[in-house]
């Protein structure tokens, strides 16, 4: 049986992850298809990751180094990801830690670490980016040494390897100095000596657990996973259990593993690798495949819980239609139907009107299924985002996050301002270098819309992360948005005319010369109030010229709002339209007659 090394590696968004992978595959003399090999970022395939920076889904990459196959394991660093990041952490026997050499260990990556040291894996410690401006390595590597013995590490994961790199050079060593490096080697060395081989047994009857699904045009549904016992051949019998205890005889269609970043198919995979099969045409993830005639269910992988929900309907304004194309609701439920057989941490619900309740970890984790689901030509609506509440022994129960803070000492006033108007309570507050770290505990819905104010609070050099902490009792007296909006009150195209009469009342969201209908919403009041304004109006021209018209107009830059800006932004009472061409942010009710009548509706259901 040949060696199997299968390794995770866990970073914070941006601490260099996937390009150290790429440096590894390069230097394995990994094979790669040529468009492959051409790309900068080989892990980081799909487009809004390359955009954003962060890993959303988990990939699978091998590279064979001394006759050791190594299985690496790429985890998202979001804890808005958490359904992912549990699965592949059940792949794995050991993990590469990467920290940033500047920035020391962040929030996000103390998610991930936190269920690796519960699993039991041995970690390896990597110091990357060594190469940047102000990298601090002794530093990083003591804060490091801190988190381990904060999430109770035992002497088994505190006798942790260290290794520093620059990933980006494709360099590694013993030692924080860049003139002793010359590769990437002493991670494969690493690699070898510290993570234990797969204990596994291929004399005892195949087991094997699912932890993803990825879809094949021509070979349909793959179930990709680990194999913990036995052997697995191409074409035989197998019994797939699934998570209620049923099982069910199939014979396997096509049986591949990994090897660079592709799959190839094979004959055989013994237990401790990975691999994929084809052939079940219902499978998820978390349930076993077993050998037909001793079948025996490995346990079931455990999710989190989402904690947010947001429901989706079909697109009913007076645009819908023209930019998207896929509109129905038979299409839209197909897709988000989809979406639950490869996201784990995901719920959709359906309702009696066409509408889906959709729950999932957070607000970044609904806002790119959003954002992927237009860019496939999806058009559809969403509501405001809503926490997730459970009735304990009588009492409401709402989910509470924990929020790290890193500021400039500066902002720090407006930051605990803030939270504290948001419920925010302190839990650890220090000072480094001129730079402020905060740690708060506040509940879910007080962190809604929060985002973008904390950007505007710190001039952007604020750093905020969240990671989920526990239920616990809605402080209540929630106060309702401060700022009402400034609603179309006609259909037409937005003129300079209208747009400078009405931009002294709030923050204009549109340009001149955008095609709006009635309802929509044009800008934020000032004031508590809604208003409906004219931003299509012209200006009467007559051959009359009054003294000084015109040479003080000044029209202000509009706000411009993204997808998680909308999300943040709006009411109950108002919808963000989402086409592959616009976000739009509208009114429920588009008339001022309808929004009257659905409150008298209201009111006498009451």
């Amino acid at each position: 049986m040949q060696n199997i090394k299968n390794i995770a590696i866990i970073a914070h968004v941006d601490h260099g992850k996937t390009t150290l992978v790429d440096a590894l595959l390069r230097q394995s003399k990994t094979q790669m298809k040529k468009e492959v090999a051409e790309q900068e970022m080989i892990m980081d395939s799909n487009e809004l990751e390359r955009e954003r920076g962060i890993t959303i889904f988990s990939k699978n990459a091998s590279v064979v180094y001394q006759d050791t196959k190594i299985n690496i394991i790429d985890t998202p660093g979001h804890a808005d990801f958490g359904g992912e990041v549990e699965r592949v952490l059940n792949m794995a026997d050991g993990c590469l830690l990467l920290i940033d050499a500047k920035e020391g260990p962040m929030p996000q990556t103390r998610f991930v670490l936190k269920k690796a040291l519960e699993m039991g894996h041995k970690i390896i410690v990597v110091i990357n980016k060594i190469d940047k401006a102000g990298a601090r390595s002794q530093w990083a590597l003591e804060a490091t040494l801190e988190l381990f013995l904060e999430l109770g590490a035992g002497d088994h994961s505190l006798d942790f390897p260290v290794i520093y790199a620059s990933g980006r050079d494709g360099l590694a060593g013993p030692e924080a100095d860049l003139s002793k490096m010359q590769d990437i080697t002493p991670i494969f060395e690493a690699i070898l000596r510290h993570i234990p081989s797969p204990i596994v047994d291929t004399q005892k009857p195949l087991q094997m657990l699912i932890t993803s699904i990825s879809p094949d045009n021509f070979k349909g549904r793959l179930a990709i996973g680990r194999i913990y016992n036995g052997i697995i051949k191409a074409g035989q019998e197998i019994t797939h259990i699934n998570r209620q205890g049923e099982s069910k005889k199939y014979r396997i269609t096509s049986l591949m593993t990994f090897f660079g970043l592709g799959r190839q198919e094979t004959e055989m995979v013994e237990a401790g690798d990975i691999a994929a099969i084809a052939g079940i045409p219902d499978v998820t993830i978390g349930e076993t495949i077993a050998d037909p005639e001793n079948a025996s269910a490995l346990p079931l992988i455990n999710i989190e819980e989402p904690t947010i929900k947001m429901t989706f309907m079909i697109n009913d304004s007076p645009f819908a239609g023209k930019e998207g194309k896929f509109c129905t609701s038979r299409q839209i439920r197909e897709r988000l139907f989809k979406e639950l057989e490869t996201d784990v941490a995901l719920r959709v619900e359906e309702t009696d009107k066409a509408q889906w309740i959709v729950s999932g970890r957070g607000e970044l984790h609904l806002a790119i299924l959003i954002e992927r689901m237009r860019r496939e030509g999806y058009e559809f609506a969403v509501s405001r985002p809503q926490v997730i509440v459970k009735k304990v022994d009588g009492k409401t129960l709402t989910p509470y996050e924990k929020i790290f803070i890193e500021t400039p000492e500066q902002y720090q006033g407006a930051v605990m301002q803030k939270m504290g108007l948001r419920k925010g309570e302190v839990k650890e507050m220090k000072t480094h270098n001129g730079i402020a770290f905060l740690e708060f505990i506040i509940p879910t819905k007080g962190l809604f819309g929060y985002r973008s104010e904390f950007l505007t609070d710190t001039k952007g050099l604020g750093i905020i992360n969240a990671s989920f902490f526990q239920y616990m009792p809605d402080p209540g007296n929630w106060k309702e948005r401060s700022n009402g909006s400034l609603v179309a009150s006609e259909s037409g195209a937005t003129n300079y005319y209208g747009l400078i009469n009405v931009q002294d009342r709030g923050v204009l969201f549109l340009d001149h010369g955008i095609e709006i209908y009635e309802g929509q919403v044009v800008g934020q009041n000032s004031r508590t109030e809604d208003i409906r304004v004219n931003v299509c109006k012209e200006k009467q021209l007559s051959n009359m010229r009054s003294k000084g018209e015109g040479s003080d107009e000044h029209f202000n830059k509009p706000k411009n709002m993204g997808l998680e800006d909308a999300l943040e932004y709006i009411g109950d009472d108002e919808l963000v339209e989402v086409t592959p061409q616009n976000v739009r942010i509208r009114k429920m009710y588009l008339t001022e007659i309808a929004e009257k009548q659905a409150k008298r509706e209201s009111k006498e259901e009451k």
